[in-house]
């Protein structure tokens, strides 16, 4: 059955399977080693996480993101997905538009790239456009600043699928498995919970209300709507939570049974985040909308960071969007916090408490954790408290937070093939 994906375009897997076929295809080529941002993106190019991109973009479809938020065919875009190279390598190597080139990583081959186009980038204009700032403190314009100064187009055709290592395995899912997988629960609806956090309390509330949300007007006695937790794994910070912890942690309620299997789903997707707020929430319901879901949730400061953006920035900016540019729609939310008077975890657009309330702060709870001091199970579940102290021992060297030595150590999320 056709599957049909962002812009009304067709989801199609670039990925080369035979190891001949690779052999033959990449004998003679060019070879050149690209970072681990470019290695992501181009196996999510290949699977169709950013339908209807077939590569990385050229210098039109960039300006033209930059610009009216949109490819150069009209097709809604807010972030460029661009490869960067050094000049020097570029005129070592003779490159030039219409060559063929196999892109690696770690000295493996990864991807066939088709050059199309060769090209340069005024890096200040293009902070500015995509996190509205050329603050050299915002994380997307240190990522941006670190680029070279020369650019690659072209598509990408994978030739060496990543094989992912325990336990990110059996989180795994391409936008075409991912579709079988809520076909076969049934789902006529599903609501994205993007998150980089092991769940406390309030992100359960959030999803909870969000399914509630999601299911809508449909048959209560059919469990026909479902939750997709869909994690962002990519470069860590010290102090984050360890990958494995996230993914982990978002099963363990699943497993310890505050969510049925027939209504929550974790899994995640490779994505170095920009934290251009308003701008990288399009693009996250944009690579949802690929996955096949049909509701994705936003709440308070959605891919933001400090004070570059407005707390509820990423929800008004759907309110602009041209009708029918995005199919997937968005369920927005406020917080949920702890309210004594209440004696719950309520919604902040109900509870009428304010003065009262106490809401879940990261600080406090890493602090609680830190200390490995099990927290209360109106803030934390108890069973996800006692997975992220196994996931501490068995991953983090310890710790369930990313230090120096997860950092230099870690395990890698996945590894590919020598194609021999």
């Amino acid at each position: 059955m056709t599957q049909i994906g962002h812009g009304g375009k067709t989801i199609s897997e670039r990925v080369i399977t035979d190891v001949a076929q690779v052999k033959k295809r990449i004998g003679g080529l060019l070879q050149l080693p690209i970072s681990g941002r470019a290695a992501r993106e181009s196996i999510d190019i290949a699977y169709g996480f950013f339908s209807p991109l077939k590569g990385f973009m050229g210098k039109a479809d960039v300006e033209s993101v930059c610009e009216n938020m949109t490819t150069q065919d009209g097709t809604l875009w807010p972030i460029p997905i661009v490869l960067d190279v050094e000049s020097s390598v570029v005129k070592d190597a003779g490159l030039k538009s219409g060559q063929s080139i196999v892109l690696t990583f770690q000295h493996v081959p990864l991807a066939i790239m088709d050059i199309s186009e060769i090209y340069s980038l005024d890096k200040m204009q293009l902070q500015q456009s995509v996190f509205g700032t050329t603050d050299a403190k915002h994380p997307g314009v240190i990522m941006y600043n670190k680029l070279n100064d020369t650019f690659l187009a072209g598509e990408i055709t994978l030739i060496n699928s990543p094989v992912f290592q325990p336990p990110y395995g059996q989180f795994w899912y391409t936008p075409l498995t991912m579709r079988e997988k809520m076909a076969e629960k049934g789902w006529k609806r599903s609501v994205a919970h993007q998150t980089r956090n092991v769940p406390h309390s309030g992100h359960e509330w959030l999803m909870k209300g969000a399914w509630f949300s999601t299911h809508g007007e449909m048959p209560v006695e059919k469990l026909e709507s479902g939750i997709v937790v869909s994690a962002i794994i990519g470069p860590k910070r010290a102090g984050d939570y360890i990958d494995e912890a996230i993914l982990i942690g978002q099963q363990t309620l699943q497993d310890a049974g505050y969510f049925r299997p027939a209504t929550h789903l974790v899994s995640f997707v490779m994505w170095d985040m920009r934290y251009a707020g308003p701008r990288e929430a399009i693009l996250h319901a944009i690579i949802r909308e690929n996955l096949g879901c049909t509701h994705h949730m936003f709440g308070r400061d959605h891919a933001g960071v400090g004070t570059y953006y407005g707390p509820y920035d990423a929800h008004r900016i759907f309110d602009g969007l041209p009708e029918n540019s995005l199919r997937i729609k968005p369920v927005r939310v406020l917080e949920w916090w702890y309210c004594p008077v209440c004696g719950e975890v309520t919604y902040s657009g109900l509870c009428g408490h304010d003065d009262k309330k106490q809401p879940f702060s990261g600080t406090l709870i890493r602090s609680i954790i830190q200390d490995k001091v099990k927290p209360t199970r109106l803030i934390f579940r108890p069973e996800v408290f006692d997975s992220l102290m196994r996931c501490a021992d068995e991953y983090g060297f310890g710790s369930p937070f990313c230090n120096e030595t997860y950092l230099e150590k870690r395990q890698p999320v996945f590894t590919l093939s020598t194609l021999d």
